[in-house]
């Protein structure tokens, strides 16, 4: 019998505009401004912390929407921005640095939705979703730490050239020898100036005192600081990446500042803490011949210092340094054979050298390793900038107990969500200077709230228009056409928010206007056959299954050149462009479905199986 779909396909096409509806239902009802209250560097929160947040809000007087205990943090949600930001600051103050306070935008869907994992789909930040961050490089902390490894480096320098030296210290700009006379004071400054073309050096001669003062000229001055920032932009993006954002902007601002946008993000509580973090690991040799009493009375043995361990203990390691984070090539985290949480570290060829170099000639002693870390301490200096604290203590210290290599684990760690982050730094890669958010927020429209509702307003009236063309022009055919342009922009909306990572963006909403037109276009391409077809004299049900089987092809043809130009945009392009291609696609093929498969299944019920005379066509 002539046009008509067997009963899966029927079943098909109602199944699939339900699941379009029930996914694309959650955009209707918005999002609340919040406040995402986590543990700090991965620690876990209990309910306990609920009771001190609602406490805390209650006693200064802020009114909340609710507050809930969410996926391992605490969420508070507001009726608006103003009361938002006003509760950051207070829970700021009041809890401390034992948590990450930060803002959210926590979507409002109901719970019978979010039960079959329904959600809004994310907005670009052209679009009212995202967090801004701008963050500044510390200088001052990457010229103390580069200096402090030339520091070591000239030590290692001065005793293979066999030059007795009496003490080197490092300046704010510079790293001094100390020489016993000026015989040895030349000699040295001969081998260094040899070895560092791009630092100049100085002798002087006072009170007998001979000292070689090494600083960096100013051209290697400017490319360090060039460098600091754009290692720091690199790194910054590896961390990005690995949460997951889509379509991030991370930027140069200025000569040390850098600016991460991060639209649709839920987790922001997270994403401050692992952008921000300025985390590192040093491996160093326990001096285990030093009297711990003495060393904490101040007489330190020469050439160690005295570090703390979580625990508050104190411990003596020696100042060379066998590795920094700067070898590791991946890290990952596990529990051990007892369960404990650990990190696998995974070393580059030059770091697994210096490991098994140092490990093989120093079997049976300790290693301890030692977090670093530089933390906001709420202060800022007399120009305005953030000033950093800066956090350091031994994780572990372990036996060698035979020659390690490239690959090792590190022990100590509090909890599996501490080793999982700090697995998450490593393999990003360190900061090579330090870094302060010195602004925070959640941002709106770049382009302002007027552009998005005309952005919205072109998507709509262009629907009108076109909707009013074809029920006027194909008339009862015309109606159905415009069911399948509503279920079409249903179904982009709803893959749209199913697919995780997918970011609408004001170019986005352009993808669509233009699928609308092109929907439109291949049921034209339909509608004009069967005309033809009647005109031809076939009967009403043959020109219906003829006019939709000779303009398949076509439609087919036309659309897959498209989808392959889309698909390449995607490949190339950034930003927005990207927004572009996805709706682009996406809409190419649900436009497909709903002109080819959709309108022929309401034709179908409505003439299929009928003996029919004439067509509202």
């Amino acid at each position: 019998m002539l046009n008509r779909y067997p009963l899966w396909k029927n079943l098909m096409v109602v199944f699939t505009l339900i699941i379009g509806l029930l996914y694309a239902l959650p955009n209707i009802y918005g999002e609340d401004p919040a406040i995402q209250i986590s543990g700090a560097r991965g620690a876990s929160v209990d309910m306990s912390a609920l009771d001190v947040v609602t406490e805390d809000l209650e006693k200064s007087q802020i009114s909340y929407k609710s507050i809930a205990f969410e996926n391992g943090a605490v969420l508070v949600r507001f009726n608006d921005t103003d009361t938002q930001i006003s509760a950051r600051d207070i829970l700021n103050d009041e809890l401390g640095e034992d948590y990450v306070v930060a803002l959210n935008l926590a979507p409002a869907t109901p719970s019978w939705l979010e039960s079959i994992g329904a959600s809004p789909m994310k907005l670009g930040l052209d679009l009212r979703g995202g967090v801004h961050f701008l963050m500044e490089v510390d200088m001052d902390a990457a010229m103390e730490k580069l200096l402090g490894q030339q520091e070591e480096t000239f030590r290692t320098e001065l005793r293979e050239a066999k030059i007795r030296y009496r003490a080197i210290s490092k300046t704010d700009t510079a790293v001094e020898v100390r020489l016993r006379d000026a015989e040895q004071m030349a000699q040295a400054e001969r081998e260094l100036a040899k070895l560092h073309p791009d630092m100049v050096f100085t002798d002087s001669t006072s009170n007998g005192r001979f000292v070689v003062s090494a600083t960096f000229s100013e051209e290697r001055l400017k490319e360090i600081r060039n460098y600091a920032v754009d290692q720091n932009i690199t790194i910054l993006r590896n961390r990005v990446n690995e949460l997951g954002v889509a379509e991030p902007l991370v930027q140069r601002q200025g000569a040390n500042r850098i600016v991460v946008e991060l639209p649709g993000v839920q987790d922001t509580a997270r994403a401050k803490e692992i952008l921000g973090a300025t985390a590192t690991l040093e491996f160093r040799e326990v001096d285990s011949s030093a009297d711990l009493a003495a060393a904490m009375a101040g007489r330190v043995p020469a050439g160690s210092e005295v570090k703390t361990t979580r625990d508050g203990r104190p411990a003596v390691l020696k100042k060379r340094v066998i590795l920094t984070g700067s070898h590791i090539t991946d890290a990952s985290s596990s529990a051990d054979e007892y369960g404990r949480p650990q990190v696998n570290i995974s070393l580059d060829s030059e770091g697994g050298s210096k490991m098994t170099a140092f490990s093989r000639n120093n079997v049976g002693k300790l290693m301890a390793t030692m977090f670093t870390e530089y933390k906001d301490s709420g202060e800022r200096d007399e120009n305005g900038k953030v000033i950093l604290e800066k956090h350091e203590e031994v994780i572990n210290q372990a036996t060698i107990q035979t020659a390690l290599g490239r690959n090792f684990r590190i022990t100590g760690i509090d909890s599996a969500a501490e080793a999982h982050n700090l697995a998450l730094l490593l393999r990003a890669g360190a900061l090579i200077a330090p870094i302060s958010i010195v602004e925070e927020r959640t941002i709106g429209p770049s382009m302002g709230q007027q552009n998005i509702d005309m952005g919205v307003q072109a998507c709509l009236w262009g629907m009108l228009a076109v909707m009013l063309f074809t029920l006027l022009y194909y008339r009862k055919f015309g109606l159905i056409a415009n069911m399948a342009l509503m279920m079409n922009l249903v179904m982009i909306i709803g893959i749209m928010s199913m697919i995780p990572g997918a970011t609408m963006t004001l170019p986005g909403i352009a993808g669509i206007v233009l699928t609308v037109g092109m929907a439109v276009d291949a049921n034209v391409l339909i509608f004009e056959r069967i005309r033809e077809e009647l005109r031809e004299g076939r009967s009403p049900q043959h020109a219906i299954q003829q006019g939709y089987a000779n303009a398949f092809s076509t439609i087919a043809d036309a659309n897959i050149t498209t989808l392959i130009t889309a698909i390449i945009l995607f490949a190339v392009g950034t930003g927005a462009i990207k927004g572009f291609a996805v709706t682009l696609s996406i809409g190419i093929l649900t436009s497909m479905f709903t002109a080819i498969v959709g309108t022929r299944a309401v034709v179908n019920f409505i003439y299929g199986g009928k003996r029919v005379d004439k067509l509202s066509i």
